[in-house]
């Protein structure tokens, strides 16, 4: 199975799950059945920095305007590079802006910051730097998530 029809059969199962009846029409989602893309209030008007790790702490900064999606390509190793090379897996940390260039402003200036400052950071509201995304995935590919 493609990506991308993983993506969206994965997609289905948690929104379906999530806000049974609710469908949106008018959505890009339109036809996959009842859905709901915006489940965690997130739409394009909003963007996501955050910090992800893996087991030996190596720290990854990002952007996005769909953290759902970005999470869960990093999970599954879906995009070559860093995060698939160091198997960076687990969210520690994340805000949110309704500006693009906020968003990349401070995507930018945490990836300046020295390490000890990223994580004060990041246990300012994880301490225990627990993976925030741990549930959000309730599917049978969660079987296979790190």
């Amino acid at each position: 199975m493609a990506p991308g029809a993983k993506f969206a059969s994965f997609l289905f199962v948690i929104l379906k799950e999530s806000r049974p009846g609710v469908t949106t029409e008018e959505s890009p989602w339109a036809g996959l059945g009842t859905l709901e893309p915006d489940i965690f209030g997130m739409n394009e008007s909003q963007y996501y920095v955050y910090l992800m790790t893996n087991q030996t702490k190596t720290l990854y900064t990002g952007v996005t305007n769909d953290l759902l999606r970005r999470v869960y390509e990093h999970k599954l190793k879906l995009v070559p590079g860093f995060t698939a090379k160091y198997n960076i897996t687990k969210l520690v940390y994340f805000e949110t802006t309704t500006d693009i260039y906020s968003a990349i402003a401070r995507e930018k200036q945490i990836k300046g910051w020295l390490r000890v400052k990223k994580i004060n950071l990041i246990e300012s509201s994880n301490p225990e730097w627990l993976d925030l995304a741990i549930d959000w995935y309730k599917t049978d590919y969660s079987r296979s998530l790190p």
